[in-house]
């Protein structure tokens, strides 16, 4: 089969959504939403994205890394690459996109020429290693592609991408001696001792194969990844750093000139080219979590011949039609911010399988996804809240496919629960709650089927019931977390709740009476650490007393709550917001405490040292996940003109065009998900409840095409930077007058139109049975 064949198949295979035909014409000058994503957006301050080349859902992100510290002191370099750097190290095939933690960093490669050197030196004395400096007028990315000026050797490096290779271009503006260093060591989050054992092997003069196994945020993870060059390297040698204290009776020494075959804990190997001035070589790097056999599979399936503009040209194309799936009106700078945060949400989670299917599962034995794509890079503490709804809506079938990934994960899991956060074959621990069962009973509740529902209850269940985690067992046993056995007991308890919540849901769904019961009596939970005192969420103990001292503004990690504070984790009710409101004293009271979260000021000492607490209005984190639905609980207290107000102040002061315009973690998509739901006019508060909050459109149009073929149109007319208020709103034509909309509405097509003005209209969806879904109401 032809080259041009193989990279329509493999590329397109990661996409679902309309068929290349329904690609969406440009505006006017013919630009395309393509046109418009700035991967640089997000790669300055704490945004924690990555500039470089990847096709949507793709396993490899090759990308450059400007610095790869210990885990001690990384927080800003979680994918690799900060925007304020000035040299750069190389370009690694893996990275996660905007977490808050981070590993992988896989396999780096960088092209030098002169004196080879195989230290990468540091940001502050490049040359004391084999980084480069660089400039932003000589660094150019666009989805798919990205491009450099390796400045210190005169090395231009080209990067593009397929699901699972990453593909090279090094042009050599002076020729002479080159080098292309392979960095086995290298690693994000580094520390010594990380890399368990790494193997190389010299295949031929143009094919290495190999593959590393590390102990990082992922506590034993290994990656196969096979390196074929454009060019035969004339030779090539092996250093392995660190000593070992058994030889066995292989060559003596750490350095290995033209030895094929070498295996240690730092292993560095360089692949030495005289290239003529203005040469070229190019190289494809395959990886795999099975074994060298099926990165190299990967290799020839994806891209068997030579041709690095044919493989971008691929990338182009997959990115067009993926970007085309929501089309909106606005200005060139909402066309960027709005399009770059569609770009992202298709960043995880990420395809984990080889071309014939296989993957290494959570319980380290190789398995095959039989007739569905497996993923991995679930942050689900994040993407619960909009990133797999919005999925929902333009990726359903993926969706479903998501969760069947869950699925295999709780098969092959010997504590037989869901992913918490997972990657890699491995199970981190990290976050809180057991949020699959949210992504889960969403997408059933909507009418997503391609995953087993029975199976899923019943993994949703054991995930609910799993004593060790969490502190789930006091939970069960007391009806809240107490902050004696288990740190973080108030936010634990709080996102237990919902979570409890989501799985009655779907128990009733399924007819499953007595755990609908169990169930929605455990999502009222949060009521027992509500302390009508002081009007917060606390953490309480064991013999009924609340945690003392007491300070709505403190933050630790490892204290009440989870990289936030009372202020930020009181608000987290989403299945029963009046029930909250009842708590609190009714609706006026409710109103001004959400109006006093906007504006209270505190001392920074007391919660600066959470690194997640960003994007600060008041007391309000945007930066963070446990604020992010919080501006539209107005609409719930009957005063969604507030909803309105807030949502606008966030999108146009936390959100902008350039390289520190995300405003905290990006998060795997969330962040991003949030902007695009919360332009287009409304957000999923409650994932479980079919409905959507209405905040207030930031765009004149919008367009979601379905799956279906249908499309599902919103208009915001007389839209200004001042007429953010809805003055009233269309369904179909027929007035609307909730603030919610319902997922039906949406799926089925239509139109919702928005007529907006400089002041608020109170009237406008503010008696009680407007409000969005609560469980109390309900």
């Amino acid at each position: 089969m032809g080259t041009i064949l193989w990279l329509a198949l493999t590329i397109g295979a990661v996409w679902m959504g309309p068929p290349a035909a329904a690609v969406r014409e440009g505006d006017v000058g013919g630009r395309t939403p393509f046109d418009y994503v700035d991967p640089f957006i997000g790669t300055g301050g704490e945004g924690h994205t990555f500039p470089g080349a990847t096709v949507p859902w793709g396993m490899v992100q090759l990308s450059p890394e400007t610095d790869a510290p210990s885990f001690r002191g990384g927080f800003r370099w979680c994918a690799g690459y900060q925007y304020g750097d000035t040299s750069i190290l190389g370009f690694a095939h893996t990275h996660f996109s905007g977490t808050g933690h981070s590993d992988l960093g896989d396999v780096l490669l960088m092209p030098t020429t002169g004196p080879l050197k195989l230290d990468p030196g540091s940001k502050d004395d490049p040359d004391a290693g084999y980084r480069s400096r660089f400039s932003h007028d000589q660094e150019s990315a666009e989805p798919g592609y990205y491009s450099v000026v390796l400045q210190d050797y005169g090395i231009k490096a080209e990067l593009t991408a397929t699901t699972r290779i990453g593909v090279h271009r090094y042009t050599f503006e002076r020729g002479g001696p080159a080098h292309v260093i392979l960095d086995l060591v290298s690693s994000i989050y580094n520390y010594d001792g990380k890399i368990l054992w790494s193997q190389l092997r010299v295949e031929n003069q143009t094919t290495v194969t190999g593959y590393r196994e590390t102990r990082g945020w992922a506590p034993h993870r290994t990656v196969y990844f096979a390196i074929e060059f454009s060019k035969p390297f004339a030779s090539y040698g092996v250093v392995n750093e660190a000593p070992e204290v058994y030889k066995g009776f292989g060559p003596p020494g750490p350095r290995f000139e033209n030895y094929p075959d070498v295996g240690g804990r730092k292993l560095k190997a360089y692949f030495d080219f005289a290239p003529a001035p203005g040469g070229t070589i190019e190289v494809k790097v395959a990886i795999s979590s099975v074994g060298i056999d099926g990165a190299l599979k990967n290799l020839r399936a994806e891209v068997p011949g030579w041709d690095f503009d044919l493989v971008r040209a691929a990338a182009k194309r997959a990115w067009t039609e993926a970007l085309s799936t929501i089309v909106v009106d606005g200005t060139t700078k909402e066309k960027r911010i709005f399009y770059t945060a569609a770009y992202h949400t298709m960043l995880a989670p990420v395809t984990y399988m080889d071309v014939d299917g296989r993957y290494r599962g959570l319980d380290g034995d190789v398995h095959r996804a039989d007739g569905f794509t497996n993923y991995h890079i679930f942050s689900l503490w994040d993407t619960y809240r909009a990133e797999h709804p919005l999925l929902s809506i333009t990726q359903p079938e993926r969706d479903g496919e998501m969760i069947r990934s869950m699925l295999a994960h709780q098969q092959q899991s010997v504590h037989h629960i869901l992913p918490i956060w997972s990657f890699g074959s491995n199970e981190t621990w990290c976050m809180i709650g057991y949020h699959a069962v949210a992504v889960i009973a969403d997408a059933y509740l909507k009418g997503i089927r391609n995953f087993d529902a029975e199976a899923a209850f019943e993994a949703m269940r054991a995930s609910a019931t799993y004593a060790p985690y969490g502190g789930l067992g006091a939970y069960m046993t007391y009806g809240y977390v107490p902050i004696d056995l288990e740190v973080e007991g108030a936010s634990k308890t709080l996102e237990y709740a919902y979570d409890d919540w989501t799985i009655a849901r779907m128990a009733r769904a399924l007819g499953k009476e007595g755990d609908y019961r169990t169930f929605m009596a455990r999502a009222a939970n949060f009521r027992h650490i509500y302390d009508p005192k002081t009007g917060f969420m606390r953490a309480k103990k064991t013999d009924g007393t609340f945690n003392e001292p007491f300070d709505p503004i403190y933050a630790q990690y490892g204290s009440d709550y989870t990289e936030g504070n009372a202020w930020q984790y009181t608000w987290y009710v989403p299945q029963d917001v009046q029930g909250l409101i009842d708590l609190m004293g009714g609706r006026a009271t409710f109103v001004e405490k959400l109006d006093q979260l906007f504006v209270v000021k505190g001392d920074e000492s007391k919660y600066k040292q959470v690194e997640d607490i960003s994007g600060l209005i008041g007391q309000y984190a945007h930066g963070n996940e446990p604020s992010q639905h919080i501006a539209y609980l107005y609409d719930y207290a009957g005063a969604p003109w507030k909803t309105q107000a807030r949502v606008h102040q966030i999108m146009n002061h936390l959100f902008d065009d350039t390289p520190e315009g995300i405003s905290g973690n990006e998060d795997c998509g969330q962040m991003s998900a949030w902007y695009i739901f919360s332009s287009m006019g409304f957000y999923p508060v409650t994932p479980g409840s079919g409905q959507y909050a209405i905040g207030t459109p930031a765009l004149p149009k919008a367009v979601i095409h379905l799956p279906t073929g249908r499309t599902f149109t919103i208009e915001a007319r007389n839209l200004s930077p001042e007429n953010m208020y809805i003055q009233s709103a269309t369904l179909d034509g027929a007035p609307y007058a909730r603030s919610y909309l319902r997922h039906e509405d949406i799926v089925k097509g239509g139109t919702l139109v928005f007529e907006m003005g400089p002041t608020p209209n109170t009237a406008w969806a503010s008696a009680p049975e407007d409000a969005p879904y609560s469980m109390s109401a309900r």
